[in-house]
């Protein structure tokens, strides 16, 4: 599986970004997806996941209502929609596909659940 993560740049607080992860390797629709991020000095965290068909999705309080993860199942590519930034939500931006496909109500939560990771993508929010 691979995973190959995009959209990441410069923004100032209040703007947005839309990541993109493309997928391969397997059958995209069968699988959950997630987005983490790495802050400088700061363990990984999550972020949100989304079902395999798209119709469930989690985020992490930090980010809920301002963030939207969404996928495209013909296209084979999650993204992560993220309005009203702020400069606390700079990071490297990770998604992750796990090994199992799970339930269909399957949105998981920790990083021990993925075991696919993308390379990152560098997210900087300036004040």
């Amino acid at each position: 599986v691979q995973l190959q993560a995009s959209g990441g740049g410069l923004v100032q607080a209040g703007g947005s970004l839309r990541l993109s992860c493309a997928a391969s390797g397997r059958t995209f629709s069968r699988y959950s997806m997630g987005w983490f991020r790495q802050a400088p000095g700061k363990e990984r965290e999550y972020v949100s996941a989304i079902t395999s068909n798209g119709a469930g999705t989690h985020y992490a309080n930090s980010v809920k209502g301002r963030f939207t993860i969404s996928r495209d199942n013909t296209k084979n590519t999650v993204y992560l929609q993220m309005n009203s930034l702020k400069p606390e939500d700079t990071a490297v931006y990770y998604c992750a596909a796990p090994r199992g496909s799970g339930s269909p109500l399957y949105t998981p939560k920790t990083a021990r659940e993925y075991d696919y990771w993308g390379q990152g993508t560098l997210v900087t929010v300036s004040s």
